[in-house]
Parts: C-alpha cells; structure tokens; sequence
C-alpha cells in the first residue's frame, strides 16, 4: 500500500489507519513500530529478529501476541518491496507495511515514528488495550531474541516506559576508541546517579540509553506525555524528557538489548551514525574528547535528589525552610524555587525548570569540561570509594 501526504498538517491529521489490510486484533497486547528508509540490504534480519522472539522461559513466544508495523518512506531502494516479499513468505507473522512519500519539510525521522506510534496506540486502544506496549525499534537494528518478553517484563513490574540498551557491532574504525570511552564515562555517570539518586523504578543496574532503536512505552503514558514530538531529529530524546516532565517511571533495563549498525553514514540528520562520524573526524585530527566535569554532574544529582525531599514534604510545615541554602546554590530567590513548587504539577516539571537554571548559572563561568579519560578515571575512583 502507497500513501503519500501533500502536507505535514494533512498527514498529522488524517484519520484513515495507516494499516488499512491489516486489522488490530484482541489478543495483541504489542504493537512493533519500525521506520524504514533505504534499508534493504538488511531489512530481512531486522524481520527475521522480530519473528523468533522467544518466551522468557526459551520457548517461542505466541505470535498471537504481537504485531510488527513497518512504514517505509521516501526509498531510493526496494526497501518496500523487500518487506512485502518477507510478508508474503511468513503469512503468520502479523506483519503490517505502507509505503509513504513525505514532502521535503516533513520528510524526517521525527514525522515517521511520529505516524507510526500514533497508529500502534490507536490500533491497541481500539483492539481493547489501553495499557498495551508501543515497542520501537530501527530498520539497521537486530532486537534481542527475548527483547519483547524482557520488555513486558518491566511494564508488567509497573514502569510505564523501557528504554533497551543499544550495542553496535565492533567496529574498527577511528570511532572505535571514542565510543568505548563513551560508554565506559556514561556507564560510570550512571552508576553515580544511582547512588546519589537512587530511584525505585530503576534501579541499579541500570544503563543510559533511552532510542529509538529500542525504546518501549505503554499508550496510557505516551497520551499523558503528549505523544512524540515531531522534530528532524532527536526526537527519542525529547519525548522520553517529555515522559520524564509528567513523572512516568522510566526504567533502562540491562535485560531489554539490541544490536545496531555502527555505520557512518545514517539516514538521520543526527544520531548515532552522526555521533561515530564526528568521533572519527576528532580522532583523525588527535582531538581528545571532552566531557562535562564529572563533579558538575554530581552537583546536579544531588541538588536534585535534596529537591526531591522538599517536593515529596512540601505540605509538611516548615519543610520548605530546607529551600534556602538550596536557592543560594543557585544564586536564586528562595520565592523563586516556591512558586516552582507551588505552580507544578509533576516534580519532573519542576526540576526541568530548576535544572535550566542550574545549567544558566553555569553559562555564566568558564565551561567546566574534562578529557574524558580524566572523568573516566575520576568516576571509577569515586564508585570504587562509595
């Protein structure tokens, strides 16, 4: 099926499914989104992955139970035609696939995941599973064999959204040696966070990443989020800093896995290919990378982690005295931080605006950046010590 949308306002706004052939059914509880441009030469084992998913106790998991929408868009190659084959080999593989051309405005990854977890929440809603799963994953991406089940998983533990961990392929490459000191620095931040700020739905271990490639979230929270913002790119990001405003329990599940391309050459504007290519060129050049000094990082956990206190005592009398020395850090009014105590809803939309001016006070010095392998060095010798 070929659909194309004259205007971005016209396709945000059409009420006809995308999936006109291919009908929700009562029992599927997981609707797959995955977004394809250009991706034939290994459309099929990002398919083959999704098919054999597997029980949490090994055995195959009940097709019945989910349903995998691809949407290509705007292909030079035979990216369609290449999934329709795939369909029409697997026909109980519940295997849904439109193609679209998106004009140049709105022909970005923002758009498409956009249409396609709007259509998994109305395809569960209107099967009867309000509290169903939007799992999302990309056309380069080979999901876990027991990605769906460790997912359920964690919704069913009570999160209302997972982010999986994203590996690559190793790579050798110039990009190689950045991208494990990457990993290795947000690992270690992520260990700290923990500890200072510790988090009942995500506890430790936990990783950092919360894409495209494997990001999941029930329709309950993605409504209240106000569904995926439609930007070029990164757009992942903003909506999980959306889940993160309306308090939804986000959990970076170690369990949930994937495993991508490490490609240089991506079909976003940015992302990960964008991110190893701008690695290789540093590294070409001898450029070290910098990082945010890890203290800073610290600084704002904490800072956090104390208004957390306040925000879950805030109806307590003289609980809000703790407000001041926590303003003078800021170098605010503590009037300041109670009206933004007093005018949230959510403590995540609270802290989204103290950590906008945590982050301005720090514009106002010398940028407090690292090497890298110093923070890296520093964090391990800090979670060692704790």
């Amino acid at each position: 099926m070929t659909v194309t949308f004259p205007t971005l306002s016209d396709q945000l706004s059409a009420t006809t499914p995308l999936f006109n052939d291919c009908r929700p059914t009562a029992d599927r509880r997981v609707s797959v989104v995955v977004p394809v441009r250009n991706e034939a030469d290994g459309i099929s084992l990002t398919l083959d992955a999704l098919r054999n998913q597997l029980s949490l106790a090994g055995q195959r998991l009940d097709p019945s139970l989910y349903e995998v929408l691809v949407l290509t868009n705007n292909c030079t190659d035979d990216s369609y035609e290449q999934v329709r084959r795939y369909q029409q080999q697997h026909p109980s593989f519940a295997l849904c696939v439109t193609d679209i051309t998106l004009p140049p405005e709105s022909a970005h990854i923002g758009t498409v995941r956009r249409m396609l977890m709007d259509e998994a929440c109305r395809r569960l809603q209107e099967a009867g599973h309000p509290h169903g799963i939007i799992a999302s994953t990309d056309g380069d991406t080979l999901v876990d064999p027991y990605w769906i089940s460790q997912i359920s998983r964690e919704i069913d533990a009570g999160t209302d959204a997972v982010g999986g961990r994203i590996l690559t392929y190793p790579e050798q490459g110039p990009a190689r040696l950045p991208h494990l000191r990457d990993a290795t620095y947000r690992h270690l931040l992520a260990q700290a966070e923990s500890r200072i700020d510790p988090c009942p739905h995500d506890p430790w271990p936990r990783h950092f990443q919360h894409f495209g490639a494997s990001l999941a979230v029930t329709c309950q929270a993605y409504l209240q989020a106000g569904r995926l913002p439609v930007v070029r790119y990164l757009e992942d990001d903003a909506f999980v800093k959306a889940l993160q405003r309306i308090d939804a329990r986000v959990r970076k599940s170690p369990a949930v896995r994937v495993y991508t391309s490490a490609r240089l050459q991506g079909r976003v504007e940015v992302g990960l290919s964008w991110q190893l290519q701008q690695w290789a060129n540093q590294s070409h050049t001898g450029f070290c990378q910098r990082v945010e000094d890890p203290q800073l990082s610290l600084s704002r956990y904490q800072l956090r982690n104390d208004l957390r206190a306040v925000w879950t005592q805030r109806h307590l009398p003289g609980n809000l005295t703790r407000l001041a020395p926590l303003a003078r850090q800021l170098g605010l009014s503590t009037g300041w931080l109670l009206s933004q105590l007093a005018l949230s809803t959510y403590f995540g939309q609270c802290w989204e605006a103290i950590d906008a001016q945590f982050n301005s006070l720090l514009e106002t010095t010398e940028p407090a950046t690292v090497p890298i392998t110093e923070a890296i060095s520093w964090l391990r010798t800090w979670v060692g010590a704790k």
